[in-house]
Parts: C-alpha cells; structure tokens; sequence
C-alpha cells in the first residue's frame, strides 16, 4: 500500500462493476429459509440490502438458482463497460458480485455473449451483501498496486463503503452508483426530458476523486 501511495508510483488502473442491475439484469433469486421454516425468493438487489439482517435473524440462503443467469440482459453499465474494454482491454477489468463463487461460469458466459471478454480469474463472487465484504477487496486491490480505481454498483451502501475506503487512501477513483431505467417503451423519453432539464444522465456520478 505504501508504494501505490507512492507520487513516484506508475499508474496502474482497474475497473470493478458489480454484476447485477449494473452490468446485467437478470430474474435469478436467492431461497431464503427462516429459522421458523418459512421460506420466500428474494432478487439481487434486495439480498444486497438485507442480506446482513436476514443472516442476523438467522436465516439460511439457497444460491442454486443465483448461481445461474436466468434471462439474462444487458444492465444500466454494461456498454460502458464495453467501451472501456475497447480503450483499455480486458485485463483489468473485474466483476465483484454478492453472488457464489459458483456463478462464474455463468456469469462469463453472459459476458461474452455480449461481447466483454476478460479472464474468469477477474469474477469474484463474495457470496456475501455486506458493503464492508466488497470495500475489503477493494483494499486488497490496492495491496497489488491498483492505484486508479473505477468502480460501479447499484446498491448505494456499496458505493459508499468503496467510498470511503478511496477517500482513506487518498487516491484516483471514480465511483459510481447504476440507476436501472424503466421499461424501455415508458421511459426512454422521460429519461431524455430529465437528462435535458437536470442534466442527470441514466447512471449518476456519486464522487469524484483524485
């Protein structure tokens, strides 16, 4: 960490994107069971909410279907993602997902019908909500020298815990928070009408830093 920090340190960028309602969007859940025996499905984004409260009340969850992308499509970020594949290559761009370890294949599988191709050793999957669980591998990207950072999520407590590990640190980010549209037929005027009189675009900037 001491080199990254280093003035003198050459620049070493890396681009993180969660997975889900960023970079796609998909229908799979998560089973989870109550100590009561009660059971319910539960998305993406609310296990990325919940998750710390579920387990707490001591809860038990079922990945087999998260470990797969069911109808899967293109997320808020995914030509983003594309692009910067374009102008810096694959190499240093990584999946950071609550999903299991388990969904890598799937998940590049997806990545590369749509055209993102990196290496799957780049898809982490946490199997945890928790915002601490992603800004911790943040810190260990930092250990191995990254000292640029992109990163981008949906759920809001992420981005604030990657946040404030950069602000730590001191160094060149760039986080963001991924806003999904609305259906596309409702919305794609309604989001040019906002986009003209605010100037907020379809994924907002949540802090800029360097």
């Amino acid at each position: 960490v001491k080199n990254t920090l280093n003035p003198s340190q050459k620049e070493k960028g890396i681009s993180v994107f969660d997975f889900d309602d960023t970079i796609a969007r998909t229908s799979s859940k998560i089973l989870v069971t109550m100590p009561d025996g009660s059971k319910m499905k539960i998305d993406a984004t609310r296990f990325a909410k919940e998750s710390a409260d579920l387990e707490a009340a001591g809860a038990t969850f079922d990945f087999s279907d998260f470990n797969k992308v069911v109808d899967g499509k293109k997320g808020p970020l995914a030509d983003l993602a594309l692009k910067r594949q374009d102008k810096f290559g694959g190499k240093d761009i990584f999946i950071l997902t609550a999903r299991p370890q388990e969904a890598a294949y799937a998940i590049h599988a997806f990545l590369k019908g749509i055209g993102l191709e990196i290496p799957i050793d780049n898809i982490t999957g946490l199997e945890d909500g928790k915002p601490e669980a992603k800004a911790e591998w943040i810190i260990g990207k930092v250990s191995e020298g990254y000292n640029n950072f992109y990163f981008a999520d949906d759920a809001y407590k992420n981005v604030k815990a990657v946040q404030e590990v950069m602000n730590q640190f001191d160094m060149k980010s760039d986080v963001k928070q991924a806003k999904i549209k609305f259906s596309k037929s409702l919305n794609e005027n309604f989001e040019k009408m906002i986009e003209d009189t605010t100037g907020v675009e379809s994924y907002k900037t949540f802090s800029r830093a360097a």
